[in-house]
């Protein structure tokens, strides 16, 4: 098994017929400035560096981002906060991403999701959370050098947590020691958060930056 064959079998995944019947949906109707593309409408696969020391655990794909685009954080406003941060502190080869062959390339850092089918209004069930962990165990495993889990949002801090027995407070900027990995919470970067001011660029930009400090 590798991570580009872990991959393949996420993008074929049928465990969630709720979650599938959404994503095909939503690529059928699409959003009116995107009626001329093709929507990828399929479960979104994790993408980055197989060296990667740095995982970022996101919570799901956007319905009109990376459900539209095939790639995590890739075309939605979202993914333009996260990857101006991951290119500010060397995470990534351009600060924005608009499709996937776009030439994005990301340094020393893999990112993938709690749930890898656009769920409605955001909120995949606890079930379908536990329904995409397996894939979440194996990277943990293939993902060799890593040392340090970022998790955007409470739901992926808890998700992470659930794997074990160890129990940690959520809060923006709180860190803990998990099974020997650095896990480090943060706001996820949703219009909600960046556009309230509850979570800044500077902010973000300082997760990664402390992400980096945990490296040894």
């Amino acid at each position: 098994m590798t991570l580009n064959h872990l991959n393949a079998e996420i993008t074929a995944c049928e465990r969630c017929p709720r979650l599938r019947a959404h994503c095909a949906e939503i690529a059928r109707v699409k959003r009116r400035a995107y009626r001329d593309q093709q929507y990828w409408g399929r479960p979104v696969p994790s993408f980055g560096d197989p060296q990667a020391r740095l995982l970022i655990l996101g919570l799901a794909p956007g319905a009109h981002g990376a459900n539209r685009t095939g790639r995590m954080f890739t075309g939605d406003r979202s993914g333009d906060f996260l990857f101006r941060a991951l290119h500010d502190t060397g995470f990534a080869s351009q600060p924005e991403s608009t499709h996937r062959d776009d030439g994005l390339r990301l340094h020393d850092c893999y990112i993938t999701a709690s749930a890898h089918c656009a769920p409605p209004d955001n909120k995949p069930t606890p079930e379908e959370v536990r329904q995409c962990r397996p894939y979440l165990e194996r990277e943990l495993v293939l993902l060799r050098r890593l040392q340090v889990v970022v998790a955007l949002g409470r739901l992926a801090f808890d998700n992470y947590l659930s794997r074990g027995t160890e129990r940690a407070l959520f809060a923006h900027g709180a860190e803990a020691r998990i099974g020997g990995r650095w896990l480090i919470a943060s706001y996820h970067p949703s219009q909600q958060n960046t556009q309230t001011g509850r979570l800044t660029a500077e902010m973000l930009r300082q997760i990664f930056a402390q992400a980096r400090i945990r490296f040894t």
